[in-house]
């Protein structure tokens, strides 16, 4: 049986594939953790988890015979529980219905040591299997937090950008207005600048053909004087 047909299996028994897929990991995931955390994880009748160190030794290669060197290190290792034992060497009949693995009344001992130093071991894995209940909904109240302060930051980054938008057209505006206006008084002073001119030059031409009018007319009184007067001494 594969991790698949379990869950198939379990979902039997709790009526949904989802619900026993998430069952199956956080059961798988709760006593990984503890074990490489080294407490042991232990199921009465069923077996023991735990974490058990080697010391650095010289092993032989079973292919050449060559002796080499193994480093210190730490592997799991499962016990099965009585219970498990009686069941699998046939001295107890596997039931048709319910759990195969009975719990075990109140103070007995778990195999491979006594209540008393078990006790703290099945708090610690009590503990670690809330915890990881409720890592999921942790998880979800922060990205929903993550989610609103990201939605907030947008939403303000966008406010700050149509604020900005809009005063770099008021400026623009203000700027526009205030180059037309600076082109209309300079129109308006060019104009009147060439209209002064325009007079002026008019009043001197008028001036100097009123200068030429009065120089050609002085000539023809005096001649005329000058006849009134000779006929005057004629007379006489």
């Amino acid at each position: 049986m594969n991790k698949a047909q379990l869950v198939e299996a379990v979902a039997e028994q709790l009526g949904g594939r989802k619900a026993a897929a998430e069952a199956v990991d956080a059961v798988l995931d709760t006593m990984v953790r503890a074990v490489v955390a080294g407490d042991r994880v232990s199921v009465t009748g069923f077996g023991t988890f735990e974490k058990v160190e080697r010391s650095a030794r010289f092993a032989r290669n079973p292919q050449t015979g060559e002796r080499v060197k193994v480093k210190k290190t730490a592997v799991p290792r499962f016990r099965p529980g009585q219970g498990f034992k009686d069941l699998v060497s046939g001295s107890k009949k596997l039931p048709k219905e319910g759990p195969s693995v009975k719990k075990a009344p109140k103070g007995s001992l778990t195999p491979g040591k006594s209540g008393v130093a078990a006790t703290p071991a099945a708090k610690r894995a009590a503990t670690k299997r809330a915890a990881a209940a409720a890592a999921p909904a942790a998880t979800k109240k922060t990205a929903a937090k993550k989610a609103t302060t990201t939605a907030a930051a947008k939403k303000t980054t966008a406010t700050a950008t149509k604020k900005a938008t809009a005063t770099k057209k008021t400026t623009a505006a203000a700027a526009k207005k205030t180059t037309t206006a600076a082109a209309t008084k300079k129109t308006a002073a060019a104009k009147k600048a060439t209209t002064t001119a325009a007079a002026k030059k008019t009043t001197a031409t008028a001036a100097k053909k009123a200068t030429a009018t009065a120089k050609k007319t002085a000539p023809a009184k005096k001649t005329a004087t000058r006849k009134t007067t000779a006929r005057k001494t004629s007379a006489k």
